[in-house]
């Protein structure tokens, strides 16, 4: 993508009612203004607050806000001219069940409250394979810890990825843990049971992945 274009959408982006972007040092002071209240204030209502984390194009997080019309949907990534493309399709649309935030995955806790989520997906992350980059793995048990501070008591997390060392990792560490696993998956289109928000919902580097014939693979459980 072109810097131009990255402009552009950046600057659009601002346009959207849809789309927030809190500095870093706003959420850091624990100041941020709609940390708790993003039901209120942004949806309007007090149905369930479900967040995508690194939402990429947000096709998901727009997927899943079509599909349960009854939730709220926020989107969350850092590259704000990558989730623009799912911002401007919920404003086009009139999904107005779609929300999202640019903000780093870790600073969650600082955006929202504590027990404020309902659902927390992660789809498709960077797998981080190298041990040392062990620590930016989005399941790892720091970014639990993170989750768990945010969401309900009874939350549900999810977990979609076409890695196998991610599944396994996550897997390894949930059981090793003494977390709720409720359902695992290792190739959600070939396996029987797959949930249909899991099959029905796709990405565009799903897509690739399964012209690919990769395996794609699925977790829910619940972070104890």
């Amino acid at each position: 993508m072109g810097s131009k274009n990255k402009l552009k959408r950046f600057k659009e982006n601002e346009t959207f009612d849809n789309v927030f972007q809190p500095k870093r040092d706003e959420l850091i002071s624990g100041n941020y203004s709609l940390k708790g209240k993003w039901r209120q204030e942004v949806f309007k209502n007090e149905n369930p607050l479900v967040l995508e984390l690194g939402c990429g194009k947000g096709e998901y997080t727009v997927g899943l806000a079509k599909r349960y019309p009854e939730k709220n949907f926020i989107g969350i990534d850092i590259k704000g001219a990558r989730f623009w493309r799912g911002a401007k399709t919920a404003v086009e649309e009139n999904i107005a069940n779609a929300a999202f935030v640019r903000t780093q995955i870790e600073l969650i806790e600082y955006v929202f409250d504590e027990n404020e989520v309902d659902e927390i997906w992660i789809t498709f992350p960077d797998p981080q394979i190298k041990y040392k980059r062990t620590k930016h793995r989005m399941t790892n048990t720091q970014f639990l810890e993170r989750y768990k501070k945010v969401l309900k008591p009874d939350g549900l997390m999810h977990l979609k990825t076409d890695s196998e060392f991610m599944h396994g990792y996550t897997l390894g560490l949930l059981h090793g843990l003494g977390h709720e696993v409720l359902y695992a998956n290792h190739n959600v289109y070939k396996l029987e049971g797959s949930p249909e928000e899991v099959t029905e919902i796709q990405t565009f580097y799903e897509n690739q992945y399964l012209e690919k014939d990769k395996a794609i693979t699925y977790i829910r459980f619940k972070i104890n």
